[in-house]
């Protein structure tokens, strides 16, 4: 391994943050058993805020920014992978804790690898990403509950992020009428074409929440949280339940316990970042088996490592539609 480019967030006495593009060696990444020629990564939200410091993610200075990749393992000293295999990574403080995926090499945990699912090429398993795969857990997480298609609508908020995008395709393709909920109403046009029944303005879910509201839909993928949630929630029909798997909109819920106690609604908590490897492995031979690889293709934007910093400032802002892939090696 020669020296090579990473994107490095900084701080410094001041606690001012920065971003740049460096020169490092195999010397500077951190432990780990499993070092991988990082081929492809992605922009997720948190990648976002990781490099602009809207939010203070980064627990560890400086940091390589990127939650997940796909690439090829180089040397390893785990049992489970050798030299040449493709493997892929979400989560697990990678980007946050632990050098990320925003740099030609990246050296971690063999625990936080899978093999790459069959079916699927590296650009495509990046082009789903963490947002993708996030969304395929709130489904497993919807479907583990009991319900189905036949039992009702699916609302979907936040419809035109990663996360949204997606889970609008998969659940479509699972035979659900979905119903998307979003602030650029004029994305409508594309998100009916990923499957979406219905849009909703995100104001109509904007509103101080009710306690009860009028029953509109059985089950939910939210990815905004707060009000948007509490609302959801109060609307969602008896037994039905709700995957939350973002908190876009805040961490507070102004809710009460009166659409659990009084319709019976479960609220699903999903996490993405510290899974178990069989079900990541599920997840993700579901993908590779029940997503739409046109509407996949549709929903991508494909850039390069130097377009990198731009567009994670861009995913704050709300400018960036559907999924980025990001060729790095």
């Amino acid at each position: 391994m020669d020296r090579f480019k990473a994107i490095l967030v900084e701080r410094d006495e001041a606690k001012k943050q920065s971003v740049r593009v460096a020169e490092i060696g195999p010397e500077d990444l951190m432990d780990g058993n499993v070092t991988v020629h990082v081929d492809y990564s992605t922009v997720n939200y948190k990648d976002g805020l990781a490099i602009t410091g809207k939010l203070p993610v980064v627990r560890r200075w400086p940091m390589i920014p990127g939650i997940d990749f796909a690439g090829r393992v180089v040397s390893s000293d785990d049992p489970v992978f050798k030299p040449g295999d493709e493997v892929v990574l979400n989560g697990w403080g990678v980007g946050e804790a632990h050098l990320g995926a925003y740099a030609q090499y990246a050296r971690v945990n063999g625990d936080w690898l899978i093999h790459k699912p069959e079916g699927l090429s590296p650009a495509e398993c990046m082009m789903i990403g963490t947002a993708g795969y996030t969304a395929m857990l709130c489904v497993l997480a919807l479907e583990k509950h009991g319900l189905d298609p036949r039992m009702g609508p699916v609302v979907v908020s936040g419809a035109s992020g990663g996360v949204g995008t997606v889970a609008i395709s998969l659940l479509a393709k699972l035979g659900w009428h979905v119903i998307a909920v979003t602030g650029r109403t004029s994305e409508a046009d594309f998100l009916k074409s990923l499957g979406a029944a219905e849009i909703i303005d995100r104001a109509e879910l904007s509103e101080t929440p009710k306690l009860l509201a009028k029953e509109r839909w059985i089950a939910g993928v939210d990815t905004v949280g707060s009000t948007i949630l509490a609302n959801i929630l109060s609307m969602t029909t008896g037994e039905g339940a709700v995957a939350a798997c973002g908190n876009a909109q805040g961490m507070d819920l102004p809710t009460s316990v009166a659409p659990f106690i009084l319709r019976g609604v479960s609220l699903l908590g999903v996490n993405s970042v510290t899974v178990p490897r069989e079900k990541r492995i599920q997840a993700w031979e579901r993908l590779a088996t029940d997503l739409d690889k046109d509407k996949l293709k549709a929903l991508t934007t494909e850039i390069g490592f130097d377009d990198l910093i731009e567009t994670a400032k861009a995913i704050t802002e709300g400018k960036v539609r559907g999924r980025v892939v990001a060729k790095i090696g």
